[in-house]
């Protein structure tokens, strides 16, 4: 069960490279780019294997922060309802990666500082 854990730490940890590293395609594009698919791939991985991870708990006696995690998938549905409404159109409007890439940044700092 513990390699269980550990692979879907390591897919996690993947999605958020994945929303990090589309925030920089999403920069290097430029403003009038459409939104990058890869918003909708990171945050659906992230989502997937976070709750995956939250239902192993008991399984992997392992101890979360509910409140953290609450809070940390919230930020990620945001990310996610953005990346969707946006995906279609054919730019991305200016708000569109500052924004996104903040609540990356805030959900990377929150699953680091908050113990």
């Amino acid at each position: 069960m513990e390699f269980v854990r550990h692979l879907l730490v390591f897919l996690h940890l993947l999605g958020m490279a994945m929303l990090i590293g589309t925030l920089m395609l999403q920069l290097k594009a430029g403003q009038d780019a459409p939104v990058n698919k890869g918003w909708l791939h990171g945050s659906g991985l992230q989502l997937i294997t976070g709750l995956a991870l939250m239902l192993l708990a008991p399984l992997t006696n392992a101890d979360y922060n509910h409140m953290k995690l609450g809070i940390k998938l919230l930020v990620l549905v945001v990310i996610g309802v953005l990346a969707v409404l946006y995906v279609t159109k054919d730019k991305a409007p200016k708000w569109f990666s500052p924004t996104a890439g903040g609540l990356v940044v805030l959900n990377v700092g929150l699953a680091v500082f908050w113990t």
